[in-house]
């Protein structure tokens, strides 16, 4: 599972990512003695930090949703079954995974976790939501901004 998430950032792993050189300042915890024991100049080890995904599926419960022109099941029902499967996706990466559902306001917000075991709670909820109501898109993803702290993958639906 390591890798599938390159991250931009330089910290402290076990994955390796360069040498920069080493500016006055730099911790000499961090040079490399065998680098200076060949070139005789001060470098610095650089390793790739490890991220996760933060991911938020926001779904659209209003009564909009309960359209069905010429299909086998309507936009909710789909979106319900797009909106499991990619929880089941991220979780399966090792990712975290949250659950917001709203129409005029939010129904229910689930803030994001990689436990494999949320992922029944998640689905749950997924279950025994309706549409029905109202939507207000923009001040019900106002609200949801509101809680999402760190950056992440937002995926409206």
């Amino acid at each position: 599972m390591v890798g599938y998430h390159k991250s931009p950032y330089h910290g402290f792993s076990v994955e390796f990512s360069q040498h920069r050189p080493y500016i006055q300042g730099d911790s000499l915890k961090n040079l490399d003695w065998k680098v200076f024991a060949k070139s005789e100049r001060y470098y610095i080890k650089q390793y790739e930090e490890e991220t996760n995904l933060l991911a938020h599926v926001i779904l659209d419960t209003s009564k909009s949703m309960d359209y069905k022109y010429d299909a086998d099941i309507t936009k909710f029902e789909y979106s319900k079954i797009l909106a499991a499967s990619l929880i089941y996706l991220l979780l399966k990466q090792q990712d975290a995974v949250g659950l917001a559902l709203y129409s005029d306001k939010i129904k229910s917000y689930f803030p994001p976790k990689a436990n494999r075991t949320y992922m029944r709670r998640l689905l749950i909820e997924l279950e025994k939501s309706e549409a029905n109501s109202t939507t207000n898109t923009a001040d019900s993803l106002s609200e949801i901004a509101k809680n999402i702290k760190k950056r992440g993958l937002v995926i409206v639906i």
